[in-house]
């Protein structure tokens, strides 16, 4: 593989193409703004500047790196030479499945299509190509460029071949790949999500405050931030929408997003992206700060 195409330039998106551009691929970033683009292609160029300083990667390496990326607004041109696409948009299945048909007809039809979907069925996606065989997940974590796993999805058509060239080009990266089965949530947000709801739920219902909830986890379980903080890195917005998957996907009740996360999405308070959650950001303080309404 010489050619890799990621769609979407948000923050997973420029994080898996900065990684796969420092590790030596040509990489085209393909997005629907021209605006978004820029802004990735400066978040790119920042972060490898940060890996400089601290002596993680030359300046050659960085030159390189910057050198391997490419952008375009148009993903038939982003796509035609492609070896493998990584879609990085929204988790939106509607969206996820738009983009695969068109993908489908605008590749080559060896080119490998992988999502990096954290909870949608790779194998829903795969159903609408004419090369299921070849649709595989990319579940990389953020950020990107530091997190050392891959969780690779193998959807119920996903060929040997495929599964085995993914788990090594994810090596070639520098991470570590985990190969598991399509089922809602995969591994990593089956075990995750309930553990984030359950704390909104010992929240709401005043067991203990937000400080405490993360105190705990943090003290008592060696968990580098409270599930509350992480549901704000994450955005709650996501943690709803791959809760309501699991939900929908096991029909168990278990599953089902605690009604104060639904209330804090519907009211736009949407942890570090809308600069409110559980906690309150604001912009160049590094200090956390609960929230004014879970304050006691």
């Amino acid at each position: 593989m010489k050619n890799i195409a990621v769609i979407g330039s948000g923050t997973m998106g420029n994080g898996i193409a900065h990684v796969f551009a420092q590790a030596g691929y040509k990489v085209s970033i393909i997005d629907i703004s021209e605006d978004a683009l820029n802004k990735a292609m400066a978040t790119i160029e920042k972060n490898l500047n940060r890996q400089v300083e601290k002596g993680t990667i030359s300046v050659e390496v960085k030159r390189q790196a910057l050198a391997n990326l490419s952008t375009t607004t148009f993903m038939k041109e982003g796509v035609n030479n492609a070896d493998l696409v990584i879609e990085a948009a929204t988790e939106n299945l509607d969206l996820k499945l738009k983009i695969f048909r068109e993908l489908d007809s605008s590749t080559q039809s060896e080119t490998i299509l992988a999502s990096n979907t954290s909870s949608i069925s790779i194998t829903k996606i795969a159903s609408i190509t004419k090369r299921p065989d070849k649709v595989i997940g990319m579940h990389f974590m953020n950020p990107v460029p530091i997190m050392k796993l891959v969780e690779v999805i193998r959807g119920y058509s996903t060929s040997n071949a495929v599964t085995d060239t993914i788990m090594e080009l994810s090596k070639k990266l520098g991470k570590n790949p985990v190969e598991v089965n399509d089922y809602p949530g995969f591994i990593a947000n089956r075990i995750l999500m309930p553990m984030i709801n359950e704390a909104i739920y010992s929240l709401y219902e005043g067991v203990a405050g937000v400080d405490e909830i993360d105190t705990v986890m943090k003290l008592g379980m060696a968990h580098p931030m409270g599930p509350l903080q992480l549901a704000d890195f994450i955005g709650l917005d996501v943690c709803l929408s791959i809760l309501n998957v699991l939900y929908s996907g096991f029909g168990n009740p278990k599953y089902a997003p605690c009604p104060l996360l639904v209330n804090m999405v519907q009211a736009g308070h949407k942890g570090v992206k809308s600069g409110s959650g559980f906690y309150q950001y604001k912009a160049g303080s590094k200090e956390l700060m609960v929230a004014d309404r879970f304050r006691k």
